[in-house]
């Protein structure tokens, strides 16, 4: 054969043999990835990738891309107010230089601008945070507001149910009875050219004159006292003739905080409720004096219809009572809003003392939690 041809036939059969040993090589291969296709469907514990995710793998999504966006958006945020800001500082700082040349230095001026511009550049960071804080939470806000309308209602409810101001017992008249009051002993002989009376009460109902606390002698029986009409609170001091009337209506089934103040000098005599002026008026039994050696009961009256004296059942008042004090003097304005304020019940007559002076319930009536 000619060499040429010897030539071309090697050369033939070294690029078969290479060519069978990569067809052979790639067979293989696709072999093995055939082989683990179909392990990878009968292995029960390799991993599905298509299975859905569960309600939390969506949450934790959520909230990790609520996260980035938020730490995305801060930054922004940060970089344009910092670039802002840093070319204000540096244009301010030349206008600073500018006017200082002529005359004295202006390095404490410069200086504090500086540092006005770095807390306002730390102002607008936590303003940003507290924004994007406030987005966040954006979606809550309607429950919110909701959980907090039943709070205000839950805390009203309990304001007309419960009893006032700090106070620990109320006296319970359980209805309209002749027979039903309580009887007041002060440890002072009441002997008084001044005065100021303050109690809570919570009306069950109110006829023409409901007795609240009643003081009178055998020889008059209408010293004090506080009582409510259908349209007024009344004060009375020295005699049925000698009234302050205020036509201010207690809401019935609610707590009312109502003191009446006088003294003698004057015949300046004042009604509050709950906390405010209602009607004040000056010689009301001007230049009297209470006497001492009296009856002193709440709930009811010691009137003159029968020898002796005796109750009307018309006249007896029925709900809650509690905070009754009485002191010797006329208490300012500051002291009778002190004395109806949150903690009223810590705060005692030297007449009279909630928690400290006697008193009797009769007839029904009882101390109540």
């Amino acid at each position: 054969m000619h060499l040429p041809a010897i030539l071309v036939c090697a050369l033939w059969v070294a690029v078969s043999a290479e060519n069978a040993e990569d067809y052979e090589f790639m067979y293989v291969n696709l072999d093995n990835e055939i082989d683990n296709g179909i392990q990878s469907t009968e292995d029960p514990t390799q991993c599905d990738c298509r299975r859905e995710h569960s309600a939390w793998d969506k949450l934790f999504t959520m909230l990790e891309n609520s996260q980035m966006r938020e730490g995305m958006l801060l930054q922004a945020v940060d970089q344009a107010l910092r670039g802002e800001l840093q070319g204000l500082r540096g244009e301010l700082g030349r206008l600073a230089g500018s006017l200082a040349r002529p005359g004295a230095p202006a390095a404490p001026a410069e200086a504090r601008l500086a540092r006005a511009l770095d807390e306002l550049l730390q102002a607008s960071r936590e303003a940003t945070r507290r924004l994007a804080h406030l987005e966040d939470w954006s979606p809550l806000l309607p429950e919110l507001r909701q959980m907090s309308a039943h709070l205000t209602a839950a805390q009203a409810w309990a304001a007309h149910r419960w009893l006032p101001a700090g106070c620990e017992t109320a006296i319970l008249f359980p209805m309209r009875s002749k027979k039903i009051f309580g009887s007041v002993h002060p440890v002072t002989p009441v002997k008084l050219e001044s005065f100021s009376s303050c109690l809570w009460v919570k009306a069950t109902d109110v006829l023409n004159k409901t007795i609240l606390f009643s003081y009178g002698t055998k020889w008059n029986p209408y010293e004090i006292q506080l009582y409510l009409g259908r349209q007024s609170t009344v004060l009375v001091v020295g005699g049925e003739q000698n009234k302050l009337a205020t036509d201010t209506v207690i809401s019935l089934g609610r707590w009312a905080h109502l003191c009446g103040t006088w003294n003698s000098e004057a015949g300046r005599a004042s009604l509050w409720v709950n906390g405010e002026l209602a009607a004040t008026t000056v010689k009301l039994a001007q230049g009297h004096v209470v006497p001492e050696g009296g009856l002193l009961q709440i709930g009811q009256e010691k009137n003159g219809c029968c020898v002796g004296g005796g109750f009307d059942e018309t006249l007896a008042f029925a709900g809650r009572l509690t905070g009754f004090n009485i002191w010797d003097r006329v208490l300012s304005r500051d002291e009778i809003r002190e004395a109806g304020g949150a903690e009223a019940c810590h705060i005692r007559g030297n007449v009279v003392g909630w928690g400290v002076t006697e008193i009797q319930p009769h007839g029904g009536a009882q101390f109540v939690l």
